[in-house]
């Protein structure tokens, strides 16, 4: 049986943050439906356009808005009531206090005006946003009677972000670690007794483990099969990977290589760097590091009892089976590719993410030279599902992000399907596709100069990230014209 990845086996529980946020630096507020279950009242934020208001002086509206001020909470701060411009002779005190229809209880949170942006009829055409609260099964017959009296009446459900790291230092706050037991392993088992390396903080230096002579024997015995293997059955990004990390890296049989060493190898590579992990962590924790190149790894080994298999990942996994494809450049991309998709994203599509994950970077196959190669880690560092993978057993299928994501998986197990990609370059333009069409009300773009993630919710942060592209393109046009 393989190694579990560190996160993804956590693809189904429950373990997210709690803490959202209702919106990122002011995102562009949208029509949207919230329910509030303990008191079955719902906040609804509507936008509606009215016509010819000068020449009907809102009598229509007025059969929908009405005073009621009993109802009006003394709280609310009518500096939080807005009204812009107004332009027009309008009596709009109807709309200060409370939002009416027979039999309904309606409370104003906020209220806007403006003359419409687009105004179909005159002038006098103008937009209302409207932040209010209703009881829930009043909802639509709100909406309905708005919808006669004005035109573009407009709701959806809210989108609530969940929190995401925005700095690479936010990645201190992403170790929430998914607890595993197996009775089959004796109570001297790192994954049953957490003898695991504790909380690492960024700034802090990778720590130096000394491994016993029992922990290098199980090292020496995984790696001695494993690296047998490799020549006829990994990628070949992986064997030259493999290469330079025997002579760098230390990477033999007789010693397992220190964090420290092969982060700081993968930082000159690619710019991915190694974070030590106490555990499994949770899903949304794992991808939200990939964002920023950074792979959470852990550092303990497999127990002695069985070195061909681990019911969590530990540094045979990692340093066997991630690090060699990490140091690939375009395999890196592809990693916080996923990552960054991750950012902001809703459990269901961070179970889609994970899923993506699980049958790429870890038990991905692809097309070499008329055959089929292992690149994925969870098979790069299991002996018997390696042999398993590129036998004529399993049920092999095109690699296509939409049907991977939601494919049923095997965590117990050898997989009965792997999905193939065409070639590295395919499977990372594959994914780029897929995130695009990921649902969220804003756009993220990584800084690697400050390893920040900055929101694209302002034309001016658009056209700031444009000019250094541009500045990049320069260069590029430079470069080709010297070269012809």
């Amino acid at each position: 049986m393989k190694a579990d990845l560190v996160g993804i086996s956590g693809q189904k529980e429950e373990a997210s943050k709690e803490k959202e946020m209702h919106g990122i630096e002011s995102l562009n507020r949208q029509g949207s439906l919230e329910s509030n279950s303990e008191d079955s009242r719902a906040t609804v934020i509507l936008t509606l356009t009215l016509c010819n208001v000068r020449k009907i002086e809102l009598s229509k509206a007025v059969r929908v808005f009405e005073v009621q001020t009993l109802l009006f909470p003394s709280s609310t701060e009518p500096s939080l009531l807005y009204l812009l411009p107004p332009p027009f002779p309008l009596c709009i005190s109807p709309f200060l206090t409370l939002l009416l229809l027979p039999m309904l209880e309606i409370q104003i949170h906020h209220f806007e005006t403006r003359q419409a942006k687009k105004p179909k009829n005159s002038a006098g055409d103008l937009d209302i946003f409207v932040e209010c609260e209703v009881h829930s099964a009043d909802v639509s017959v709100l909406i309905t009677s708005l919808k006669r009296a004005a035109e573009d009446v407009k709701t959806s459900r809210e989108y609530k972000v969940p929190w995401f790291p925005r700095k690479i230092e936010d990645l201190d706050k992403c170790h929430h670690l998914i607890t595993k037991y197996d009775p089959s392993l004796d109570h001297g088992h790192p994954v049953n007794t957490c003898i695991i390396s504790s909380l690492h903080y960024r700034g802090d230096p990778l720590p130096h483990i000394e491994y016993t002579a029992q922990e290098t024997a199980t090292w020496r015995e995984v790696y001695r099969k494993l690296s047998s293997l490799y020549p006829t059955h990994a990628c070949m990004q992986y064997l030259d990977a493999f290469q330079q990390l025997e002579k760098y890296c230390g990477y033999q049989e007789d010693n397992i290589p220190q964090l420290r060493d092969v982060s700081r190898f993968l930082k000159e590579r690619t710019g991915f760097q190694l974070r030590p992990a106490a555990g499994l962590l949770s899903a949304r924790d794992f991808l939200a590091s990939l964002a920023f190149r950074v792979f959470q790894s852990t550092q303990y080994i497999r127990h002695f009892s069985s070195p061909m298999h681990s019911p969590e990942p530990d540094c045979c996994h990692e340093l066997l089976g991630h690090v060699p494809m990490l140091a690939d450049k375009e395999f890196a991309q592809f990693s916080q590719d996923i990552g960054l998709a991750s950012l902001g994203s809703s459990e269901a599509e961070i179970e889609k993410l994970a899923t993506l994950y699980w049958f790429t970077v870890e038990f991905g196959l692809c097309k070499q030279n008329g055959s089929i190669k292992a690149y994925g880690a969870g098979l790069l560092s299991s002996y018997g599902e390696l042999m398993y993978a590129l036998s004529n057993k399993p049920e092999y299928k095109p690699f296509d992000p939409e049907v991977t994501a939601v494919h049923p998986y095997q965590d117990q197990a050898f997989q009965p399907v792997y999905f193939v990609a065409e070639n590295l370059e395919d499977a990372k333009a594959k994914l780029q596709n897929y995130a695009m069409k990921i649902k969220k009300p804003f756009s993220l773009h990584y800084d690697p100069f400050t390893s920040s993630i900055e929101v694209m919710n302002t034309p001016q942060k658009v056209k700031r990230t444009l000019c250094q592209m541009k500045e990049e393109l320069k260069n590029l046009c430079l470069a080709l014209e010297n070269l012809s």
